[in-house]
């Protein structure tokens, strides 16, 4: 099998000219992070209807149709480009199967990142309950999930973001600022000052706490 090229500029190069190809080797060299990025901003209802894996492919192919889009003046990188188109194909599958009659006003206001506020809130808080607690214990889940949805409620729209990108979908410090549209500086500093925050909110869960100690 012939090599994938990860150059971001030979990259850049060839989906400017629609390289079909080029677009294949992207999804393939990109694909256990875009995955994780469909992982974590899944609905917690819909997470034994939608896989991430279908996601992947029904985005791959609505960036094959959109491709002759993508040009020289795109501010996006190849990677942000495609996880974006990602996002989007996870929130048309999310307004497929929950109906737009479940929706309320806060689902309306989207975010760079590819969902709401509200549901970055809510996947924050599900992933963390997810991974630190036993599926025997509902009671203190519930409690706990209330708990750190408040918390993370709590945080500026643009802070929450960096930290879902950061720390959950595990994107690098320029690309999150490529996603949100600011400088990498303002990134760095709005994350740090988010895990700050985070681990002082925390303080009185420790399990949690302990998990944002890897900046």
């Amino acid at each position: 099998m012939e090599d994938v090229s990860d150059d971001p500029d030979d990259m850049r190069e060839r989906l400017i000219g629609g390289d079909q190809q080029a677009l294949a080797e992207l999804l393939a060299l990109h694909r256990q992070r875009l995955w994780r990025v469909a992982h974590f901003r899944t609905d917690a209802q819909l997470s034994s209807r939608i896989d991430p894996d279908d996601i992947l492919q029904d985005a791959f192919l609505d960036a094959s149709r959109r491709l002759h889009h993508y040009s020289a003046a795109s501010p996006y990188s190849p990677f942000v480009w495609l996880r974006m188109i990602v996002a989007q194909t996870l929130s048309d599958a999310h307004r497929r199967h929950l109906g737009t009659q479940q929706r309320d006003a806060r689902r309306e206001a989207r975010t760079p990142a590819g969902g709401s506020p509200d549901d970055t809130v809510v996947s924050i808080a599900h992933f963390l309950i997810g991974h630190f607690t036993s599926p025997s214990m509902a009671a203190v889940k519930t409690e706990q999930s209330e708990k750190i949805r408040e918390i993370v409620a709590r945080m500026g729209a643009t802070d929450r973001e960096v930290l879902a990108l950061r720390h959950f979908e595990e994107l690098t410090n320029s690309e999150v600022a490529e996603v949100l549209g600011i400088t990498q500086k303002t990134a760095s500093i709005r994350y740090v000052r988010a895990i700050i925050r985070l681990k002082d909110e925390f303080s009185e869960l420790p399990e949690f706490a302990n998990f944002f100690n890897r900046v």
